[in-house]
């Protein structure tokens, strides 16, 4: 004869069938959470009322899933494209019932929920057990949650985990897991209203996909690969019930760590005899299967293949490129928040642009470079953008990616040199003079010429001379500012020869005469911004490449330059496929035209000359129009080239990740940059073919607003100076230089010189006549009285030098050992020491 509680529970079962089940399972459950009920306050009454008005329906929804990043194989679209990376926020993949072992299904409700079969959602003789439990030892002891429920609370755990701020999720994920009378009556009710939608196998499905086996491993598919190797369809007896040991407490039973092994185990054993209980299995593949210790040699466990660092060898970085810009993916939804969310729950296949044949060929090239030295942290990175759409073609750098929590060694890194540091780059570099083409741009822009000349003879300038407009610029700026030339270079030069030789102090002449905060607005024209996310500088020597930018922004602006001066963004994303294989849009080209296309044609004809003749040449590959500049910071601790044709900008920098290690000090350094440029730009010229040449400059951008330098010789000091003062020019004595026909002290010539394109505020050297050429006498060897006397008699002023001897009572003390020439004057040298000279 049944026993009450049978038969209580029979009668409870039926009454499931009346639809009086909501009513019931509403007074059991305050039976069973009697203790919190009577701690709290909260009368049954209440809590019967609160279950009517609680929401009776949930979606099984999406899961989260891995995403696909795929990318084009070649230069040619038709080619198609490769899939280089899944990359998942949770490792899971959702597969059909049909693909998992029946040992999973019935591991899962034999171990689980074993009246799973027979009850609506709400298992009443668990509750009832739970129930008397928990008002005996006068604490919620056993919460009696059906594989249904546990369902709804693990779709409310990934909701809570998918949403986009740390607040949110902590607030979301407490509210689901809460030990509360309120969470308990809400998942009764939705699953009884579940079941009413779903048919078991459905529901035993998403609780398979979407349970968490440990760390970020969920659903059986991803939890068999994980710890055994293997699909979720080819698991063992003792492997199925190993991976549903660890759903109840995943972070104590995962099967990642050793000493779980233990736990893991004793559940295991537990699951295998209610599968045994239940005639799932035999009594012998029982004993064989709790045989079998739960050790290392049980486990097989698998990196995980998703995420970047599982990514296709060459296109690492780039990966986790494209997954740091998900937020600005509008095909993904119309906010920030929606389009984090979708990402995390997964199923997109997103296409970019990277053109994987020409990546390679570059990737290959930058890791000429070395990864590591003990001398120095050497980084370096080539990146290159399509002109007129501004999608990235290649995104190369010389270390390996490596995003562990126990790195890759100094080899490795997950910092992307090429990127802003909001999109897992660095904080830029010092770009050095291939900023000067800002400088280039606004004077050009203000109608000045390329064959202006400048003076290029100053290494100190006083920093209030330069006009900064900019309000948050930081000016008016004060105080001396000293630099120095890479070489030696003349005293005045053109605005284009300034460029070609890269003439620090032309330059800074340049930068004189311009509004500080206009070349500040030219970069930002072509989103050149500093990588750390700050305003660029505008101070006065920031023309001569002060600020911190990230070689992707270089190259993207010089595809600006060559597109006539319209810059276009730049972008990775081709097209995606939805979740539900819906074609979504990609990022779109978005381009506006921010510089004058003349004036970017006469910038264009000036860095030619750089790649041809000037400080590029070693760059230039030859067979196609080119134009660029190079850069090399102060000590040489950042050497830069950026270049491009009318179809592909291009950067090459290696320089200091940290420190300030003189490139030209290590081996090949200073020639890095060229050698990856030449190379890169060479197949890149044969992929993209067609590059045509640009339109030649105007006259008025070649004369500008300057003036012909007139003729002043012979004329008076005073008369000419008289002059070129009316003229808006400053003056200043140069040397003597002798002349036939000139008078002494008047004009001989100037420099800059007749004929020459000068401007108001520009500084011009007079050069005086020292008479007729006269012969200077050879005095080495003669006393330095002696050679004085020799000198002035010929007419010609005399310098004396002295240099200590090296020994005491050297014979040559007091004598002559060296003359030498100047526009001024002759120089002797003479040789002084302890001993005094013989008497003459």
């Amino acid at each position: 004869m049944p026993n009450l509680f049978t038969r209580f529970t029979t009668t409870v079962g039926s009454w499931l069938g009346l639809g009086i089940v909501g009513i019931i399972s509403g007074v059991l459950v305050t039976v069973m959470i009697a203790p919190i009920l009577a701690v709290s306050g909260i009368a049954i009454k209440n809590s019967l009322s609160v279950f009517d008005a609680l929401p009776d329906f949930i979606e099984i929804g999406r899961q989260a899933q891995n995403n696909e990043i795929y990318v084009q194989k070649s230069s040619n679209p038709e080619k198609g494209y490769v899939k280089i990376a899944d990359v998942y926020w949770q490792n899971r993949v959702e597969v059909p019932i049909d693909q998992m072992s029946q040992y999973l299904k019935d591991a899962a409700v034999d171990g689980e929920d074993r009246r799973f079969y027979e009850h609506k959602g709400v298992d009443l003789t668990g509750i009832i057990r739970a129930a008397i439990g928990n008002v005996t030892s006068g604490g919620v002891t056993s919460g009696a949650s059906t594989l249904t429920m546990q369902l709804i609370k693990n779709i409310y755990v990934q909701r809570a985990e998918a949403l986009p701020s740390e607040e949110d999720r902590t607030a979301a994920y407490a509210e689901a897991t809460a030990t509360s009378t309120e969470r308990k009556l809400k998942e009764i009710k939705l699953a009884i209203g579940l079941e009413k939608r779903f048919n078991k196998e459905q529901i035993l499905e998403a609780y398979l996909n979407i349970s968490g086996f440990g760390g970020n491993t969920y659903g059986v598919e991803a939890a068999a690969n994980r710890y055994f190797g293997v699909s979720a369809k080819d698991v063992t007896i003792s492997q199925a019930a190993s991976l549903l040991a660890i759903v109840q407490y995943p972070v104590l039973r995962n099967l990642a760590q050793p000493e779980n092994f233990p736990a893991n185990q004793l559940r295991r054993d537990d699951i295998l005899r209610s599968m045994r209980d239940a005639g799932h299995i035999t009594e012998a593949e029982y004993q064989e299967a709790v045989s079998i210790p739960v050790d290392a040699n049980f486990i097989n466990l698998q990196d995980p293949s998703s995420g970047c660092i599982a990514a296709q060898k060459y296109t690492k970085h780039f990966c986790d490129y494209v997954v740091k810009n998900v937020t600005n993916f509008e095909a993904l939804g119309t906010t920030v928040d929606e389009r984090i969310t979708n990402w995390n729950i997964g199923g997109y296949k997103l296409y970019t642009t990277l053109d994987l044949s020409l990546q390679k060929f570059a990737q290959k090239e930058v890791w000429k470079v070395p990864k590591s030295s003990p001398i120095m942290s050497i980084g370096a990175a080539f990146d290159s953008v399509e002109v007129g759409t501004g999608r990235v073609l290649t995104m190369t750098q010389n270390k390996t990616f490596n995003d562990t929590l126990e790195g890759g060694g100094a080899d490795a890194s997950a910092v992307n040199f090429s990127t802003d540091r909001d999109y897992g780059g660095s904080s830029g570099f010092q770009t050095g003079s291939t900023y000067k083409i800002m400088g280039l741009l606004a004077w050009l822009n203000a109608g000045r010429g390329l064959n202006e000349v400048v003076d290029a003879s100053e290494f100190t300038k006083d920093q209030s001379h330069y006009l900064d407009t900019c309000e948050d610029g930081g000016g008016p700026w004060g105080g001396p500012w000293e630099f120095k030339n890479d070489a030696d270079a003349p005293k005045v030069v053109t605005v284009l020869q300034a460029v070609s030789a890269s003439i620090n102090s032309a330059f800074a002449s340049i930068g004189e005469q311009l509004d500080q905060c206009e070349i500040r607005k030219m970069a930002e024209g072509l989103g050149v911004h500093r990588a750390d996310g700050t305003r660029l500088q505008s101070n006065p020597s920031a023309i001569l490449g002060t600020n911190e930018i990230a070689p992707l922004t270089m190259a993207t602006a010089w595809a600006g330059i060559a597109n006539n001066g319209k810059f276009c963004e730049s972008i990775i994303l081709d097209h995606a496929v939805g979740p539900n294989g819906e074609e979504l849009p990609g990022q779109p080209v978005t381009c506006s035209q921010v510089i004058d296309p003349e004036v970017a044609h006469a910038a264009i004809y000036a860095m030619k000359a750089v790649m041809s003749g000037g400080t590029g040449s070693a760059s230039n590959p030859g067979g196609v129009p080119i134009f660029g500049k190079t850069g090399t910071t102060d000590s040489s601790t950042q050497t830069w080239v950026v270049t491009s044709t009318s179809r592909i900008a291009s950067v090459a920098w290696v320089g200091n990740i940290i420190g300030k290690y003189p490139l030209r000090s290590f081996p090949n350094g200073s020639l890095y940059r060229h050698q990856i440029m030449s190379a890169v730009m060479g197949m890149a010229n044969q992929m993209y073919p067609g590059a045509t040449d640009w339109l030649a400059p105007p006259s008025r951008l070649l004369q500008g607003s300057g003036l012909e330098m007139p003729s002043v010789e012979g004329l008076s000091v005073g008369e000419a100076t008289t002059l070129l003062v009316g003229l808006g020019l400053k003056v200043k004595l140069g040397g003597f230089e002798p002349s036939d026909y000139v008078p002494e002290g008047d004009v001989t010539g100037t420099d800059p010189g007749e004929g020459e394109l000068v401007v108001a505020g520009m500084v011009v050297r007079l050069y005086r006549s020292s008479g007729p050429d006269a012969t200077v006498p050879d005095v080495v060897g003669m006393l330095e009285a002696e050679a004085r006397n020799a000198i002035t008699s010929a007419g010609l002023s005399v310098s004396v030098e002295y240099s200590t001897a090296d020994t005491e009572c050297d014979p040559e003390i007091g004598y002559v050992i060296d003359q030498r020439q100047s526009n001024e004057s002759v120089i002797i040298t003479v040789l002084e020491g302890s001993c005094p000279p013989p008497s003459p």
